[in-house]
């Protein structure tokens, strides 16, 4: 064994599938961990070395505190002696709040706010004139002109935002003679003792003087505007008498024409997340949610008995229903008539209202008798809908359902900016903040470029050391080929691969030392073209003094590792060992499955013939959603297809946004899924089905495992039910299932193990001790089918489960398809939880392929080769082979050269990310690519054809 200074130790390791692996991992290197989906790779690299590591760190935490924090699992190794702080970086996206977006995650919009605070020129968004600094006197008079013969107070602010109760302020003013002031937006009295509530954020203004605005008072508006500008520091307001209106001036910054001043800006004005910064409109979302006339009235032939009117339905008992009942026998509108035929203002009466919606409408009578008269008001359906979308009171559901009656769009006020107009008026270079923020990031870094020969010498002092903090943050983002991005990309909208890109530019950006980061599979979504800038930012990561661990499948960072484990030698139970490491040119001399695809001994062999399809095809035209430009394509049917392109050229714009919708909206009428912007479709009549299989879980509690997934358990239980001792007991179906009382384990209720609260220690997982982790009760057990239980069944694997059940064509059949796309290893009963994502998929694809279908099916995969080896890909691509030669089209967005070199017919698009791209380059086969000089996938691609 190596010392615990140069090397990471793992003994006795058996975690999942685990064999009791002894490994030593050398620190302050570039470690790839690779092997067959389902070998142990990130039971490995996540479960063991990563969880080791967080619960040292929780246990740094006293125990008192550790109650609170939460559990962490001691996983199932016998010692890790070497382990130096984990950080886990991951292929989720974390945040799914629609305020984050890619310039708050990274910080760099937060040092843009510093810049423009600090030397952002303010301009009027009245007449775009440059803003100007006032003196006391320059005030008075516009005061004088604007408010003349008027009531005013002037005040003097001193809270602005911040919560606290004020007291000692009340006080302190209330001592130098002042009587009122104005308390978020109301004037009152200063009393003793005054105080408002510590928790709420406040707005505090003093009334400095309340007068009439006459030449006889001119000398007094003069004294007390220089109180109030010396009291506000150097920012007073204007209220006039009975009106709500504030005039801001400062000494600071003012339009000489209009008299509107702003205050002086901090960062939070250009905040979205702040209340000084944000749109009052959409409060700093950028959307608004509006009601959709089309779906409200989806059909306006129809009667309002006859459900013309959707959300409200067909004519029926419900409440709201007899409300509506009640309403138009008062005004006399026909429930009978067709809604065009209705009047238009009898139509508006019923979808919003009277215009007295506070109150509720009253009704007499019993629920099925209709009123005699109608008294109270009437809210209205599109108020009504509003409600309860904004309600905090109503349920997830309720908001669901009304979602599909509403649309997201730009706020009208902003118009997606997300900050106040005043905010958007503060310019540096000519470009005010919201402007960089759409930028694409390769395009602000060349604005960026040069910026200080067009900033003043004032400017360019104070904005060095910011512009140095941003150029550093944007450069690390490049450098991991995300150039195609803009800062205010929401983060939810990211992919997993990119989400795992942006933390680890954060990571090198953070230049923290002697870190074991452990990433999984940072290359997805990434085209081969910008894999040697992810390799850089790896390598950059690793020479400032870090450990790396990557879980990976790429063959370019495999060859760019400093080290190689390779765990296996196959999936699940067959493997869980270490089967080969030490360095590529080491690994590349023995006799693997990894290295016989590093050597090229072994490949995925390119088809002699493509396919012709079937001669029809789905043609999109006017294409113009996110960045595509206005494009035509074609998806010819009966083929793989394969679309392809940089990162951010619009490949998941196109098939995810566009092209998805189209058919499920189309194949499932019910669906309703929004579409991006487009021209025209044809063809949809030569499909009558679609299916989306990505790498999600198949379930996401332990009850949950392929058996339940795939269907096939109803018809196991049924087999079972059908015994002659389960006819004589009268056991039906539901007696073996085990979320069943009568048939389940009533200890652990069905799920096998026990959990033993350790109250602040986390909690440990035993067998149960009446069933021995069997699930069921002892009676259910006691029916067997060819000698074994329904436990023993869930606890077969997938290849002795084809050789049980081969006289049950049904279930066969069912299981055999998990077998064909290579999950022989996993048991039926394996609990979904602790499926990979590249397991979960396949599970998807077996159920797919199991169900008979009409060969006009569409199906389409969104990177699939995703916590795929090279085995992996051979075994998808003879499903998804099986699949399109029995008629059906399987379309595939996809980087990795083995699938697209495989495809009948490929779409690639760019020729760059973001604005960049969103061209169709090329349509045709793999052949006619190579040729296209424009296209950095054929430029890879011909490497692969040789």
């Amino acid at each position: 064994m190596k010392n615990n200074y140069s090397h990471i130790e793992v003994t006795g390791a058996r975690v999942h599938n685990l064999k009791n692996i002894d490994i030593s991992i050398p620190k302050n290197k570039l470690v790839v961990i690779t092997g067959i989906s389902g070998s142990g790779k990130s039971s490995l690299a996540f479960d063991t070395i990563y969880a080791e590591g967080q619960r040292r760190y929780m246990e740094t935490f006293g125990a008192y505190a550790r109650q609170f924090i939460g559990d962490m699992e001691r996983p199932d190794v016998d010692r890790i002696t070497g382990l130096s702080p984990v950080i886990s970086i991951e292929q989720k996206t974390t945040n799914k709040n629609p305020r984050s977006t890619v310039g708050t995650v990274t910080e760099i919009y937060d040092f843009l706010r510093l810049l423009f605070a600090r030397i952002g020129e303010a301009y009027s968004y009245n007449t775009g004139k440059k803003m100007v600094k006032w003196s006391e006197e320059e005030i008075v008079n516009n005061i004088f002109e604007r408010f003349y013969k008027k009531k005013i107070n002037i005040l003097a602010p001193l809270v602005r935002g911040r919560k606290g109760h004020y007291r000692e302020l009340f006080e302190d003013v209330r001592k130098k003679g002042f009587l009122k002031v104005r308390v978020d937006g109301t004037i009152q009295d200063i009393t003793p003792k005054m105080q408002v509530d510590r928790y709420k954020i406040h707005d505090i203004e003093l009334v400095v003087d309340r007068l009439q605005v006459t030449d006889d008072f001119k000398v007094r508006l003069s004294q007390s505007v220089q109180q109030a500008l010396k009291l506000g520091k150097d920012l007073l307001f204007v209220l006039e008498h009975d009106r709500n209106d504030i005039t801001q001036y400062s000494k600071m910054l003012m339009c000489e024409d209009t008299g509107i001043s702003y205050e002086e800006p901090s960062p939070n004005t250009f905040s979205f997340n702040s209340p000084y910064g944000a749109c009052p409109y959409c409060r700093g979302l950028g959307t608004s949610s509006v009601i959709k006339m089309d779906a409200v009235l989806p059909d306006t032939s129809k009667s309002i008995k006859e459900g013309g009117i959707a959300p409200l339905g067909e004519e029926r008992s419900a409440s709201v229903y007899q409300q509506v009942v009640a309403f138009a026998k008062k005004h006399k509108i026909s429930l009978s008539k067709p809604i065009n035929e209705l009047p238009q203002q009898q139509l508006d009466l019923l979808l919003y209202g009277d215009g007295n919606a506070e109150k509720t409408l009253q009704l007499d009578g019993t629920d099925d008798s209709i009123p005699d008269y109608y008294t109270g008001s009437y809210e209205g359906i599109i108020p009504m809908l509003k409600r309860w979308y904004l309600s905090t009171q109503s349920t997830e559901a309720l908001r669901d359902w009304v979602e599909q009656y509403m649309e997201v769009q730009s706020c009208p006020s902003c118009n997606g900016a997300r900050l106040k107009k005043e905010s958007l008026w503060f310019k540096v270079d000519g470009r005010n903040i919201a402007d960089l923020s759409n930028l694409n990031l390769d395009n602000l870094a060349a604005w960026l470029d040069g910026i200080e020969l067009r900033l003043t010498k004032k400017q360019n002092t104070i904005a060095k050391d910011i512009l140095k903090e941003i150029r550093e943050r944007l450069g690390f983002l490049l450098d991991v080929g995300l150039s195609y991005l803009s800062l205010n990309r929401p983060s939810r909208t990211l992919s997993g691969g990119e989400s795992q890109r942006i933390r680890l530019a954060t990571q090198i950006g953070s230049q923290l030392q002697g870190i074991t980061y452990i990433l999984d599979e940072p290359s997805i979504g990434l085209h081969q073209r910008d894999n040697h800038r992810l390799i850089s930012s790896l390598q950059k990561l690793r020479d400032i003094g870090n450990s790396l661990i990557v879980v990976e499948h790429d063959k370019d960072i495999m060859q760019a590792a400093d080290y190689l484990v390779d765990i296996g030698p196959r999936a699940g139970y067959h493997g869980g060992r270490v089967v080969a490491q030490g360095t590529p040119k080491e690994i590349l001399k023995l006799d693997t499955i990894t290295a016989g695809y590093l050597k090229g001994k072994l490949k995925i062999e390119v088809p002699k013939e493509r396919r012709c399809g079937n001669g029809k095809f789905i043609e999109l035209k006017g294409v113009s959603g996110n960045n595509l430009k206005n494009v035509n394509v074609k998806f010819p049917l009966g083929k793989l297809i394969v679309v392809t392109g940089v990162s951010g050229s619009g490949k998941s714009t196109l098939i995810n946004e566009t092209l998805y919708p189209i058919l499920s909206n189309h194949c499932f009428p019910a669906s309703k899924m929004p579409v991006m912007p487009y021209r025209s479709v044809s063809g949809l009549e030569h499909i009558d089905k679609v299916v989306e299989i990505d790498q999600s879980p198949i379930g996401r509690t332990p009850r949950s495992n392929p058996a339940t997934y795939c269907g096939f358990f109803t018809d196991i239980r049924t087999l079972f039910a059908s015994v002659p001792e389960a006819k004589i007991r009268g056991y039906n179906a539901g007696r073996f299932s085990f979320n069943v009382k009568t048939g389940r384990c009533d200890v652990c209720e069905g799920g096998g193990m026990r959990v033993i609260e350790m109250n602040f220690l986390p909690d440990v997982y035993v067998p149960c001790e009446k069933c021995n982790g069997k699930r069921y009760n002892r009676e259910t057990l006691e029916i067997r089918y060819k000698g074994k239980s329904i436990s023993d069944v869930l606890d077969m694997t997938v290849d002795d489960a084809v050789e049980f059940f081969q006289a049950v064509p049904n279930i066969y059949r069912k299981i055999k398809t998990l077998q064909d796309v290579g999950l022989g290893y996993i048991t039926l009963g394996q609990s979904a939880v602790t499926l990979s994502g590249g397991e979960a998929q396949r599970v998807k694809l077996s159920t797919e392929l199991s169900k008979k279908d009409t060969g006009k099916t569409f199906y389409i995969l969104d990177e699939p080769t995703t916590g795929l080896h090279f085995e992996d890909i051979r075994q998808l691509l003879n499903v998804l082979n099986k699949l399109t030669d029995r008629g059906n089209t399987v379309l595939v967005i996809e980087h990795n050269m083995d699938v697209i070199k495989v495809a009948d017919h490929i779409i690639d698009l760019g020729p760059e990310g973001g604005d960049g791209g969103g061209q169709i380059l090329f349509e045709g086969t793999p052949e006619e690519l190579i040729h296209h000089e424009e296209s950095y996938t054929g430029f890879y691609l011909k490497q692969e054809l040789k």
